[in-house]
């Protein structure tokens, strides 16, 4: 290590250098057998990594089976719970390709962490199964299409997943060659591998493309799939699974994309807090016997259950929560691991969402939290919101949006299950507004994104005083 410089002592002289100077007797014995008890007392209290590493595996951890706490693990079926009507749909819709014959397209929509791709993966796992049996070739080719930001990435990346799931390679390259190649080496790798395939396009509507286009990349990309077949492109027998939070997908979905895709419509609607427990009940075999206490599974289901029922995040936060005891070295699961495991798995779950975003829709979004955290219902009219929108343009010298602008960026958000909104009217004096209602803290969502440089130029207790001032103006 040519850079490596000995440490110096506080007189700034190297120890080497101190080493080679002329000791006294006395303590040139004392040096040279061995090193000052203070070094010696420093270094016996540092552990290595091997020995962490060696003390952690050998504690009796909480959790038996990490599998059951990933949302995103094919349960068996006796472990899904409150979708017995959706799951009897999906199943007898997508049935068919046990026939070789092609299954219809589907639209399944609602709020996150209902259970639609869950009860989709488990069908198409079953189907899968049972056309092996029969030496049909079945194929499940799924993405989630959040990260996917044109329609060239999505068909590589369909393309991709079907040749992973036939065990070969894409012939193409990523990068720098037209989509038109790309779809033809999915058609390829589709019609050589499969007699039956089923697309399944998560959270689809974030597939938008670029800007300049007049119809969203989802919209272009339903369209190709469902004519594939009728062109010829496609001899496979295939379906196409679109899943979103948006209600309103379909209403941005092209006249000519709509009438070849024609899908049936599957609803998810929320989890009440009883059918969470449930989940979470079939799923507490993941721990040890007597690991989680009583109110652990009550209290998981309550959290998950304030933001629209999500029972993606109750089982995150037992996870969280069961991790957070292990890495603290307690011998059980509590209440206040379940209130610590909120904390966490609602902050990054913000900042999973605002990460993404532009800074004018942080700027929307933190003036709406800021009028929220000051409300009693932790609610924020739009009228009153827009105001604080514009204080905070004005002081960080940012371009500012119309109030229709703002609201219709409000409106966005609430596909990323942040927020809600109402038409609301508190008199004839007060004319008609939008409410936003918050789904997470508002708190946590300011918190968050304050970690925007920008946003954080703005002085917290300043916002406060104009929010405070606006809602006094309301009435």
């Amino acid at each position: 290590m040519d850079d490596f410089e000995a440490p110096r002592d506080e007189a700034g002289t190297s120890r080497d250098e101190t080493s080679r100077q002329a000791p006294s007797s006395s303590d040139s014995t004392e040096s040279e057998q061995s090193p000052s008890s203070t070094e010696s007392d420093a270094n016996s209290d540092v552990q290595s990594i091997e020995d962490m590493l060696l003390e952690f595996d050998q504690q009796e951890g909480l959790i038996r089976d990490r599998s059951l706490l990933d949302p995103n693990h094919i349960v068996e079926e006796d472990r899904i719970v409150g979708r017995d009507e959706q799951l009897q749909e999906v199943t007898k819709m997508l049935r068919v390709a046990l026939g070789d014959n092609r299954p219809p397209n589907l639209f399944l929509y609602g709020p996150s962490g209902t259970g639609k791709s869950l009860i989709t993966k488990a069908v198409c796992k079953n189907i899968s199964a049972i056309c092996d049996t029969r030496d049909i070739r079945f194929g499940t080719i799924e993405v989630n299409c959040q990260d996917l930001d044109t329609l060239g990435v999505a068909v590589y990346e369909l393309a991709s997943r079907a040749a992973d799931e036939a065990d070969v390679e894409v012939e193409v390259p990523k990068h720098g060659v037209a989509t038109k190649e790309k779809w033809d080496e999915l058609y390829r790798i589709v019609n050589e591998n499969f007699d039956s395939a089923v697309f399944v396009l998560d959270e689809l509507d974030m597939l938008v493309g670029r800007r300049d286009k007049q119809e969203p990349a989802f919209s272009r990309l339903l369209y190709q799939l469902s004519r594939a077949g009728a062109n010829n492109e496609l001899t496979a027998h295939v379906s196409v699974v679109a899943i979103s939070n948006d209600t309103k997908m379909m209403e941005s979905v092209g006249s000519r994309a709509l009438s070849s895709f024609t899908p049936e419509d599957v609803h998810f609607d929320d989890y009440d807090a009883n059918q969470l427990q449930s989940i979470l009940r079939r799923r507490q075999d993941a721990f040890y016997e007597d690991v989680l206490d009583e109110d652990v599974i009550p209290l998981a289901a309550a959290f998950a259950a304030q933001t629209h029922g999500d029972a993606r995040k109750a089982i995150d936060l037992m996870r969280v929560a069961g991790e957070l005891a292990e890495r603290e070295g307690d011998g059980g699961v509590g209440e206040a691991h379940v209130r610590e495991a909120q904390d966490k798995v609602e902050k990054n779950r913000v900042l999973e969402v605002v990460r993404g975003i532009s800074t004018q829709k942080k700027l929307c979004l933190y003036a709406t939290a800021a009028v929220a955290a000051e409300t009693n219902d932790e609610s924020a009219r739009s009228t009153t919101g827009y105001r604080v929108y514009q204080f905070l343009t004005d002081v960080i010298d940012a371009d500012q949006y119309h109030q229709e602008t703002y609201v219709n960026k409000m409106k966005e958000m609430t596909t990323y299950s942040l927020v809600d909104f109402e038409r609301r009217s508190h008199g004839p004096s007060s004319g008609m507004f939008l409410e936003f209602q918050f789904g997470e803290r508002p708190e946590t969502i300011l918190e968050t994104l304050r970690e925007d440089s920008r946003i954080d130029m703005v002085s917290a207790d300043e916002v406060k005083s104009v929010v405070k001032a606006q809602i006094r103006n309301e009435t």
